[in-house]
């Protein structure tokens, strides 16, 4: 079966990096399209970023753009995610996602979902 395992959540001062990794198992993803949303409380999931399978083109979400940085390394069926410049409303549990086609905004199409952890980026 699945599993994602996602790592590297934590607590951050603002300005400060993090980086999250999402280590899939029981198939290989290289031609699927991984990613990550976020959900704070009382908000909606959001769509952060999201890299295509081969990691020829990244997408993300204009708030985190010039701050985040998404990779893959296929060959560890792994995804990264690089934060950088944190701000207070980064904080949210973080999902990685893979789906098979581009992802879309709403997440109503991803395949697989992992546990999601918690960024908290502090003052």
């Amino acid at each position: 079966q699945v599993q994602l395992g996602e790592s590297g959540g934590g607590l951050v001062q603002a300005g400060g990096s993090l980086r999250l990794s999402c280590a899939a198992s029981g198939r290989t993803f290289s031609s699927y399209h991984m990613g990550w949303f976020r959900q704070a409380p009382g908000k909606e999931r959001e769509f952060v970023i999201a890299i295509s399978g081969s990691g020829g083109y990244t997408y993300s979400a204009d708030s985190v753009k010039g701050r985040f940085t998404i990779s893959r390394d296929n060959a560890k069926n792994t995804v990264y995610l690089q934060m950088n410049n944190l701000k207070l409303e980064d904080t949210a549990v973080y999902y990685c996602a893979i789906q098979r086609l581009r992802i879309g905004i709403r997440g109503e199409a991803v395949d697989y979902w992992g546990q999601g952890t918690q960024v908290t980026v502090s003052s």
